[in-house]
């Protein structure tokens, strides 16, 4: 085939993949005009979790045939386990609920949790905005001021967090088992914003979560020094964290090592879902695949995002489910030993 003619395979493959989409969205405008998308957050209001959720539902109906409304209602519990589960048996697969709870949990259906009511891999996955850079962020009341002086205390430290499977909950236990880190999780938080209250009042030291959420929703506090971020859980440190120290960096078997890249940074790529319930048209996935795939174009979008500090970086959900997938291919013997670390006793 010469170049001219390859050019115009392309050129032609794209015109009929443009018209194949134009007529999808044609077809679905009439299901969703007038109607309203709820997004089930699985965290109270004003953490991470429903900020992000909130600011994808005021723009990606744009990107939808028939411009439907899209309303956050959230459902906290069990870590967004409620929520997960909520989504998977009760919410109808017709296109207008989405699901979006901590893809820890995913990894909590691999090693057998009780309370798990879905299969990870039935979800229809739309993406992520961003991967997570796990962190863990305490106050200067705790009186830990590094990484260091943190492995070396006499006492544990109180973190708080919400139930085993988020990130509040895991990452510390992850890091806990394979560093030794001083620590004691205090769970039964609704969500971030109210652990971040906790840790303001001195009830609890700090809390584990993403970099993404630390600087949007306790940002005061780390601008005027009365917290800091003591770890990241992360195989790369964030650009905008060049100095804070990396957990695996301090691992001294690689038994330690090889925790903290499953337990850790593996589930920071699924840490933010937004899912469809199994068995939702293939059509409407598709439609909503690439709307919520779109807003991450959007400018006006993008302005918000900035002036709210919600980093983006998304995956798609064919990137998402792939990354499930691998999850329940994972060795006997890892599965063992995350389970006596991440399954609630």
């Amino acid at each position: 085939m010469t170049k001219r003619s390859f050019r115009f395979a392309l050129a032609l493959t794209a015109v009929l993949l443009g018209g194949a989409w134009t007529r999808l969205a044609h077809a679905q405008e009439p299901f969703f005009k007038g109607k309203t998308i709820h997004i089930v957050v699985g965290f109270s209001a004003g953490g991470g979790y429903d900020l992000y959720a909130r600011a994808i539902a005021r723009h990606m109906g744009r990107h939808i045939p028939g411009n439907p409304t899209i309303v956050v209602e959230n459902m906290a519990g069990a870590a967004s386990m409620i929520s997960a589960n909520h989504v998977y048996k009760v919410a109808k697969p017709d296109g207008l609920t989405i699901g979006h709870f901590i893809g820890g949990l995913f990894l909590q259906q691999v090693l057998g949790r009780q309370g798990i009511e879905f299969d990870a891999r039935k979800f229809e996955y739309l993406g992520v905005p961003i991967k997570d850079t796990y962190c863990i962020g305490l106050t200067k009341a705790s009186g830990i001021t590094s990484l260091e002086s943190w492995l070396a205390a006499k006492a544990p430290v109180k973190i708080g967090g919400t139930a085993p499977g988020s990130a509040t909950d895991d990452i510390p236990a992850v890091l806990q088992a394979a560093l030794g880190l001083p620590l004691q999780v205090v769970s039964g938080y609704k969500g971030t914003a109210e652990i971040r209250l906790a840790a303001d009042s001195g009830e609890v030291a700090g809390f584990s979560t993403g970099w993404e959420s630390f600087k949007s929703t306790w940002r005061k506090s780390l601008e005027t020094g009365d917290a800091f971020i003591a770890v990241q859980a992360v195989a790369k440190p964030h650009p905008e964290l060049p100095k804070v120290p990396l957990a695996i960096n301090y691992a001294k078997t690689e038994e330690a090592k090889k925790l903290i890249q499953v337990g850790a940074h593996d589930p920071g790529i699924l840490a933010r879902p937004f899912v469809l319930p199994p068995g939702t048209p293939k059509d409407r996935v598709q439609v909503l695949r690439k709307a919520f795939m779109d807003i991450f174009n959007d400018p006006e979008f993008l302005v918000e995002a900035k002036k709210t500090n919600l980093d983006i970086g998304p995956l798609s959900g064919e990137e998402i489910a792939k990354t499930v997938e691998n999850l329940f291919k994972l060795e006997a013997p890892v599965i063992e030993r995350l389970k006596k670390i991440l399954l609630p006793k």
